[in-house]
């Protein structure tokens, strides 16, 4: 697979990489330990070198056994060593345990304790990407900015970066410790933070785009019928596979088919391509638990679009009936500080 730059400090990593999330959380019951092993590293065969996870990602099976993503990600991808990239978050706790509404916290003495937790998890000397999952509005940008320098200098990090952060938290952090990439929310059907893309590309910070397909919405395999696991499955709660929103999103999903179609490609790859072909720094991690569906990702990044294209598809996006998405309602502005 093709490669990306993310940041000025020159992290290299696949173009496409993988959310990893899923295997142990959010999407239903955690994927068997041995099959998500298996699957993690058929995506390694497969070109992958970027792998995102996070300490908060952890699910139970049935028996009430637990799946950790961190402990997970460590063992399948340990004997790759320091070619594969692994990313992973502090400051999100979960109120309900292993699903629930997240709770900020980036108290210095946490994010201590989260990198030693990580650290063991993944069984790694130094985490490549280490992201603030969410800003905490209780601490400052400065203070959370002035722990990374440190824990770079201490080389239990290599590179650091904020999730879903307004352009002035991200300037304020960039400001003391140098950002490598910021993880947000992007898609067709959520680019309210597009409106950051002037400051990353001033600051030469990458933008690494969680949810690329709308939590799997823009592949276009769901209909008003699809069921989701009550209770475990976070579609079972967004918009956008409600029986209204896949009715309202009827036009999005013919325009995806007839830009398919005429690319040789899914509507997936179309989805996925449309945000590679803007911007060099971008790198979207669809989440996939299956092998077929990783491989349909990766040849993304084999697809083309003109800026004409990219152009054109944007125009239709913006005046096309869509319906809300989980996580990113159309037109909405971030602006915590």
């Amino acid at each position: 697979m093709q490669t990306r730059i993310l940041g000025s400090s020159g992290l290299e990593v696949s173009a496409i990489g993988l959310g990893c999330m899923g295997f142990s959380h959010a999407y239903g019951a955690p994927t068997e330990k041995n099959e998500a092993i298996r699957q993690i590293q058929n995506a390694v065969d497969m070109g992958y070198t970027f792998f995102d996870t996070a300490e908060c990602y952890v699910g139970k099976f049935a028996d009430g056994a637990v799946s950790n993503n961190e402990a997970l990600i460590g063992e399948a991808l340990k004997p790759y060593g320091s070619r594969i990239i692994i990313a992973t978050k502090f400051g999100v706790r979960l109120q309900s345990g292993t699903i629930g509404r997240p709770v900020s916290d980036s108290r210095p003495e946490i994010i201590r304790s989260s990198v030693e937790g990580s650290l063991k998890r993944l069984g790694r000397e130094c985490i490549d990407l280490y992201y603030q999952h969410r800003v905490d509005p209780d601490i400052s940008a400065e203070e959370v900015a002035g722990v990374m320098s440190a824990l770079i200098k201490e080389g239990k990090i290599a590179h650091w970066g904020v999730s879903e952060a307004s352009e002035a938290y991200i300037r304020r952090a960039h400001a003391v410790c140098p950002l490598t990439a910021i993880q947000n929310r992007y898609s067709m059907m959520a680019r309210h933070h597009e409106t950051l893309f002037p400051t990353l590309e001033e600051l030469n910070i990458g933008y690494v785009a969680f949810s690329p397909i709308a939590n799997g919405f823009l592949t276009g395999k769901y209909d008003a019928n699809s069921t989701f696991e009550p209770g475990n499955d976070y579609r079972t709660v967004m918009p956008q596979f409600s029986a209204e929103g896949v009715e309202k999103n009827g036009e999005l999903l013919t325009l995806l088919n007839r830009i398919a179609e005429s690319k040789s490609a899914t509507p997936a790859q179309i989805s996925l391509a449309w945000m590679l072909c803007k911007k060099p720094w971008i790198v979207p991690i669809p989440g996939s638990r299956k092998a077929e569906r990783m491989k349909e990702n990766a040849g993304a990044a084999n697809i083309t679009l003109t800026a004409n294209e990219v152009q054109s598809l944007d125009d239709a996006l913006d005046t096309m009936p869509m319906s809300e998405v989980f996580g990113g309602i159309k037109g909405e502005r971030y602006v915590r500080q």
